[in-house]
């Protein structure tokens, strides 16, 4: 520190060396986009050409080679700090938000690592404000939950858990924290139902088919189960080719973790995880040593939707309805929509004769008129 290799030495190590380490590991970027080492020649004289104020402008987003001139200099008015302070005591640095050469050097430094990694860089004013809300709030929260999960964890240990209870943080003037008693796992909840247990295994002579035979000897499971892993699922009724192979083949090995899951129509079991314990049990004694039975609770069936009934009083009022409007059609057929009724077949024909009797007065007429 404080020679004119220091900010290449830091650097290179952090920004080049190690994210080369990090791409070097290739299962890491197989759905993602690996990290870009950077240069320090290329930036370095690139940086030259930057302006020495640069570290000023805290409300503008500053390029990769403002970056690196911003990280540079940080790092030498550090270093020279800590010179000066090794004189008179044991030479300390802490961040302070208000502290501009150590916030010029944390934001530069997340500036690059940012860069690397492709996410979006922040102006080193959005830096502070970030950096003031997140310390107070790490060293508080984190104090408060420690001390809660501590005084949880005595009770277990006491064999009272009856007395623990979950406690909650809150914004309140009254109080701080405010706490409920435990509850049991529902069987419905994909999350707390799930059972755990051990299995002893010995993973260079186990097999899948001595696994899923002792679920169906010793646990009860029917034909309609399949067994998954980290690597995915190992067997279900229509995935038997792994059943010969041993579990050192699929991936199993000590502290792995194997799920079941019943796949019956009625009352399936809810999943159980084993988690692998790795032993060495030689021939003649059973590869697989199963946990006493223990009780597996059952999923409850999901509850068929209701269909709503028509009640008694609306069921009434919609006959009444019914038997009106048939009435007001049959008034409607009659008057032809009108207000007046259709005459009758006794009124039609009476009509007619009128009709009749009419036409022959004036024919009588006609002949007067023409004599």
């Amino acid at each position: 520190m404080g020679s004119k290799d220091f900010p290449r030495m830091v650097f290179e190590k952090v920004y080049t060396q190690d994210i080369a380490r990090l791409r070097s590991m290739k299962d890491m970027w197989k759905t993602r986009k690996p990290p870009e080492p950077l240069n320090f020649e290329e930036l370095s004289h690139e940086a030259l050409t930057v302006s020495l104020d640069i570290a000023q402008q805290d409300q503008s987003t500053w390029t990769l080679a403002e970056n690196y001139a911003v990280f540079a200099s940080s790092l030498e008015r550090l270093s020279d700090r800590l010179k000066q302070e090794e004189a008179t005591a044991e030479p300390i640095l802490s961040f302070d938000k208000d502290d501009k050469d150590t916030l010029d050097f944390v934001a530069a430094s997340a500036n690059l690592r940012s860069i690397i990694f492709g996410i979006e860089t922040k102006s080193e004013f959005e830096i502070k404000q970030i950096a003031g809300n997140i310390i107070p709030a790490i060293a508080t929260t984190n104090a408060a939950t420690a001390s809660l999960c501590v005084l949880q964890a005595l009770k277990v240990l006491k064999d009272e858990l009856s007395k623990a209870s979950m406690v909650f943080l809150e914004r309140s003037v009254d109080r701080t924290a405010n706490s409920e008693t435990l509850q049991p796992p529902k069987p419905n909840c994909a999350v707390c139902s799930v059972v755990y247990s051990t299995l002893e295994v010995d993973t260079s002579r186990a097999t899948l088919v001595d696994f899923v035979s002792s679920l169906r000897e010793q646990l009860g499971y029917g034909e309609e189960l399949s067994v998954s892993s980290d690597v995915g699922i190992l067997y279900d009724p229509e995935l038997d080719d792994n059943l010969d192979k041993r579990f050192s083949e699929l991936g199993i090995k000590g502290d792995s973790f194997v799920t079941v899951v019943d796949d019956e129509d009625e009352s399936p079991r809810v999943n159980v995880v084993f988690a692998i314990s790795e032993q060495s049990l030689p021939a003649p004694a059973a590869p697989i040593t199963a946990p006493p039975a223990f009780d597996i609770p059952r999923r409850p069936k999901p509850t068929q939707p209701v269909r709503p009934t028509t009640p008694e009083p609306i069921a009434a009022t919609a006959a009444a309805a019914a038997a009106t409007n048939g009435t007001a059609a049959h008034d409607h057929a009659l008057t032809n929509g009108s207000g007046k009724r259709k005459r009758a077949a006794d009124d039609a024909g009476s009509g007619e004769e009128e009709e009749a009797r009419k036409k022959g007065r004036i024919g009588e007429r006609a002949a007067m008129d023409a004599e």
